[in-house]
């Protein structure tokens, strides 16, 4: 789909700024929240008839341009023969953690059209019925990796560091799996009309440059690799990534998302004018008042310059406390002020 977004993805001109969310379909809606009540969040991602309601549910109140499809990134992973879960306080939560070789070698490939069919059968109703481009998307192998080894979410990553520098063989096993994994789940999201594609690589602001370089990036590459003959835009993500950003911009996206720790000029002056830029207004701005919401916001677009290739969103996901009319209006703000 020809839109604001994907030119803007592309770095052509375009007559405002387009805006969507990280995390926009989701926990701060009372929409959701209500069929939270009833359903868990697995469920809704496995059932496309809800998972195309809370996709279109942001599109609709927010008039952003574009959707993310609403899923989870351990979807692929659950396939592979994980046995998880996700607890709305803590995130995925492994009942077995993988820590060796033979546990690695157990985790199976997958096909997305047995494995994921309602991967295809979501995106495909989405990309009927929007009038957005749609981004698909799947987490990046360092993140995934993380889950599985620690067994959720972890602040210091101990278990995930001493596989990676005690056993890199097992480790470069289990980021290839991942790697694969991930591939095969956004070429069925893009076979199926993903306008654009986006790596989630939330954890690996953990590692230094030299752990990027050696452990993370080639999987990563190999993602991109895989899917730039596909012809949609893809998107490369991840958080206190500031150190990385170069890194990151290397592993072949054609935009790099920024989060909030990095000034956006700072970012274009390490980064160039060769790939597109996307970010960086730090989510809990939003939970101020408006004054502050919009000088935050005036200052990532001012900072951001006239250069082409400007994709305005969040330096992560929305918080569950976030007022769905302040990003109406920071929505509307962005599109009138960079449209002057």
């Amino acid at each position: 789909m020809d839109s604001t977004f994907v030119q803007a993805c592309r770095r052509g001109s375009t007559s405002y700024t387009p805006v969507w969310y990280m995390r926009q379909a989701g926990r701060y809606l009372p929409e959701y929240r209500a069929l939270r009540e009833s359903h868990g969040i697995l469920d809704i991602c496995r059932t496309p008839e809800l998972a195309s309601w809370v996709t279109m549910l942001p599109v609709r109140r927010l008039g952003v341009d574009a959707a993310i499809l609403f899923s989870d990134i351990m979807i692929p992973v659950a396939a592979m023969g994980v046995d998880l879960c996700i607890d709305p306080g803590k995130g995925p939560v492994i009942a077995e953690p993988i820590r060796s070789r033979v546990e690695v070698e157990r985790l199976r490939p997958i096909e997305a059209s047995r494995d994921l069919p309602f991967i295809a059968e979501v995106v495909e109703m989405l990309a009927a019925d929007l009038e957005v481009p749609l981004i698909g998307f799947c987490g990046a192998p360092f993140t995934l990796a993380s889950y599985l080894i620690e067994g959720g979410a972890s602040r210091r990553f101990d278990h995930t560091k001493a596989l990676m520098r005690d056993d890199p063989e097992t480790w470069h096993e289990l980021m290839r799996r991942l790697a694969d994994a991930g591939i095969a789940s956004l070429r069925a999201q893009v076979g199926a009309g993903a306008s654009a594609a986006q790596v989630f690589d939330s954890w690996v602001g953990t590692l230094s440059p030299a752990e990027y370089e050696e452990h993370a990036l080639p999987h990563s590459r190999r993602i991109f690799e895989a899917l730039v003959g596909l012809g949609v835009p893809l998107i490369h993500f991840g958080t206190q990534t500031g150190e990385l950003l170069e890194l990151m911009r290397d592993a072949g996206a054609d935009v790099v998302g920024v989060a909030s720790g990095t000034p956006m000029d700072e970012a274009r002056r390490r980064l160039g004018s060769g790939v597109a830029l996307q970010g960086n207004l730090d989510p809990a701005v939003l939970l101020a008042g408006w004054d502050e919401v919009e000088r935050a916001a005036r200052d990532v677009i001012e900072r951001a310059g006239a250069v082409p290739g400007f994709i305005f969103n969040l330096g992560h996901g929305v918080r569950p406390e976030t007022d769905p009319d302040v990003l109406r209006r920071l929505t509307d703000f962005v599109h009138e002020e960079t449209a002057k």
